[in-house]
């Protein structure tokens, strides 16, 4: 059991830190002054294992996971115990769960799920993971001497390793955003324990749970009885794995600002729901470039794209496809610009916009010009290439060593 302080601004220098903690200790911790308060530190050996669970960044119970928006990414496994149809709004390398135009997920590692699209052995291992995330979370309730920093309200508070108990059963991170100061110490862990529920950020107003001073993603757990709802006013960037009794929600529906969790979101019983949210697996360094939003003037959607990277610009789309099919439809005035080193690519431009297309791929590409915008195609790859122009505008197709087709 280590003495320290627990500030409700950034932490002061050392020697008013030092003469702070001389008071009494207080078990919880003002926003006005600096209280110490008596911290149980965690040790590595009483964090539970994750097991099957340690490789999914999402996990939604036997409810499935559902993603709205067109920015949203899962840098992990994603499962349920649920069928493959509970999962809705992404695609992997192997299969699309019912992607829309507007609702494109895409998920960087396995999914694991029931039939129809799991196997026997994808449902045995969902259970497994449904097991041991249980487990975890029982386990992390159990761990003692918990303290409860500000009354359930986290918001402004600077936190030292340990572990926080809620006295009344919610932690809110409102007002302002929370540090967890790892005082130079990369192993240094913190456990969040709550009977109900945990709610970060406002209606009108994204959180933040910020990491300093060695302190890591992949040492922050939330044990969350009910459910956690994470910034759902979009934006923000949330920190730890959460195990959440019920299930997890990612900010809302008609959010268009990129939501961000570094570490799990883990529904045991209940669904989790993310709308454009990117969800980085601890250990993942995977950096998203998202466009900013304008009227959404382009749509993109691709279906086992290895590489598909978006490129700021108002209005415009860059994608380098080496991976399998990808499509793109463009509706407005935007422009696209296609690298496709992959395989089929199917594109098609109804707007005034311009489309560039440079195929060297071995798959079929078919090019669609409906709109008054101009498609420009170069293609040096070994299979057909097919273009249907009746737009108004110029259109370039450069002769290539498959079949050009012009109706």
């Amino acid at each position: 059991i280590t003495k320290i302080c627990i500030s409700s601004a950034p932490l002061l220098a050392l020697g008013a830190l030092l003469g702070a903690c001389d008071s009494p200790a207080s078990p919880n911790s003002s926003r006005s002054n600096s209280t110490p308060v008596t911290l149980q530190r965690v040790a590595a050996s009483q964090i539970p294992s994750l097991g099957a669970a340690a490789p999914f960044a999402v996990f939604g119970g036997g409810q499935g996971i559902t993603n709205q928006g067109v920015n949203t990414v899962v840098n992990g496994y994603m499962g349920t115990t649920g069928a493959s149809t509970m999962i809705t709004g992404f695609h992997s390398a192997t299969y699309n769960y019912i992607e829309t135009p507007l609702n494109v997920g895409t998920v960087n590692g396995l999914v694991i799920t029931d039939a129809p699209q799991g196997t026997p052995a994808d449902f045995t291992l969902a259970q497994n993971v449904a097991a041991d995330a249980l487990t975890a979370f029982n386990l992390l309730a159990a761990i003692p001497g918990g303290i409860d920093p500000g009354a359930g309200l986290l918001g402004g508070l600077t936190l030292a390793p340990g572990v926080y108990k809620s006295a009344s059963g919610t932690f809110q991170l409102i007002g302002s955003d929370l540090s967890l100061d790892g005082q130079g110490d990369t192993n240094s862990i913190w456990v969040f324990q709550m009977g109900s529920s945990l709610t970060v950020g406002e209606p009108v107003a994204p959180r933040n749970v910020i990491l300093t001073n060695g302190a890591k993603s992949k040492n922050v757990y939330w044990q969350v009885g009910s459910s956690a709802t994470i910034n759902g006013a979009g934006g923000g960037s949330m920190a730890g794995t959460i195990i959440a009794g019920s299930g997890v929600m990612i900010s809302t529906p008609g959010n268009a600002t990129l939501s961000v969790l570094n570490g799990r979101a883990l529904g045991l019983f209940a669904s989790v729901t993310m709308v454009n949210t990117v969800v980085n697996l601890p250990g993942t360094n995977t950096v998203v470039v998202i466009p900013p939003v304008d009227t959404l003037q382009i749509i993109l959607s691709g279906t086992n794209a290895a590489d598909v990277t978006a490129a700021a610009g108002k209005g415009f789309l860059k994608i380098v496809n080496n991976g399998g099919h990808v499509s793109a439809t463009e509706i407005g005035a935007g422009t696209i610009d296609i690298v496709n080193n992959g395989g089929t690519l199917l594109a098609t431009n109804t707007g005034d916009g311009k489309m560039t297309i440079r195929s060297t791929a071995t798959g079929v590409v078919t090019v669609t010009n409906t709109g008054k915008g101009n498609v420009s195609v170069v293609a040096s790859g070994a299979d057909s290439i097919t273009v249907n122009h009746t737009g108004d505008d110029d259109y370039s197709y450069p002769a290539s060593t498959g079949i050009l087709k012009r109706r």
